[in-house]
């Protein structure tokens, strides 16, 4: 039997897919970093920084809020706009979702956690790779790419909170933020709709960027999105 079309048992699945992750942790630890740092800076103790990033796990979304949060936005705004800068996250689960027929609740509720861009990315591209891969085998790989991505990305914001102060101020860690979405997001945008939603989204984010509390980034997804659904309507 050739591996390269098939895996057998679903832990041989998970640990491919923790090992297929580790090359894109490049980008994901100086990100982290980043928030780490960050967080301590505007206030957080090292318990709120790291409960943050245990449960979120969304590393956008934590640097808006910690960036709303420096400007004092109202609270029920930080939210929102986390949210919505999250919202990816329910397209992400439809479309994996479909290729796990039959898998259990404890997969899925773990999904839930571990559900990031790049474990996304990494598992559709090898599902479409592997088509004989068995649902669990399926969830299995999926888990062990979010496993990866959890771990290095919790162990980058408690060292970004612990030394962050003394990382020198000239590396310029926040290009990883630009460069995880970049790596993620171009294989994805073959079709002429999300190409065209993705590049409308980020000239309405910049031309609105000096609205408050980050209302840019908002009318920047929403007007995006709606091009999108626009355009792929109106094709015949």
């Amino acid at each position: 039997m050739n591996e390269n079309t098939h895996m057998p048992d679903s832990a041989l699945a998970f640990r491919r897919g923790f090992l297929a992750t580790v090359p894109m942790q490049i980008a994901t630890i100086p990100f982290g970093l980043v928030f780490g740092a960050l967080a301590i800076e505007i206030g957080l103790n090292l318990v709120e920084t790291m409960s943050m990033s245990l449960l979120v796990v969304g590393g956008v979304s934590q640097l808006v809020a910690l960036n709303m949060l420096a400007e004092q936005a109202p609270p029920l705004m930080v939210v929102l706009t986390a949210a919505l800068v999250n919202l990816r996250m329910a397209m992400y689960s439809a479309a994996i979702a479909a290729r796990w027929q039959g898998v259990g609740p404890t997969p899925r509720t773990l999904a839930a956690l571990l559900l990031n861009d790049q474990s996304f990315a990494i598992s559709l591209r090898r599902y479409d790779e592997w088509p004989e891969m068995l649902p669990s085998e399926r969830a299995a790989f999926f888990l062990g790419s979010g496993a990866c991505c959890f771990v290095m990305w919790c162990c980058a914001t408690l060292a970004g909170a612990l030394i962050g102060a003394g990382l020198p101020d000239h590396w310029p860690l926040e290009f990883a933020v630009p460069l995880v979405f970049i790596a993620v997001s171009a294989p994805f945008l073959r079709q002429w709709p999300k190409a065209a939603a993705a590049v409308a989204a980020c000239l309405l984010a910049l031309l609105l960027r000096d609205l408050p509390h980050n209302l840019g980034l908002i009318a920047g997804s929403l007007g995006g999105i709606a091009l999108g659904v626009a355009i792929r309507e109106a094709r015949p």
